[in-house]
């Protein structure tokens, strides 16, 4: 399913933010600040693409229902595990 930009453009927001976020920690790391800094702000980065993650299947599944489209469990199924 295409789903349209309008509907993916929240998602497309949280990932550039995470991609700022990205780019912190490979400065942060480069510049050798304190491990534990740095893993809290690559825990902060992984969250932020799950959570864009579970976001764009939460938008493409409320499409399908809006339109009254099927929804393939098994696909749908697999989509959420890639994410765990």
């Amino acid at each position: 399913m295409k789903l349209p930009a309008e509907s993916v453009q929240p998602t497309v927001n949280r990932l550039r933010r995470a991609q700022g976020q990205l780019a912190a920690v490979i400065r942060m790391l480069e510049e050798g600040q304190e491990c534990e800094n740095v893993v809290t702000q690559l825990a902060a980065v992984s969250k932020a693409l799950d959570r864009a993650g579970f976001t764009l299947v939460a938008t493409g599944l409320k499409q399908c229902v809006a339109a009254g489209d099927e929804v393939d469990s098994a696909k749908l199924e697999k989509v959420f595990l890639s994410l765990a």
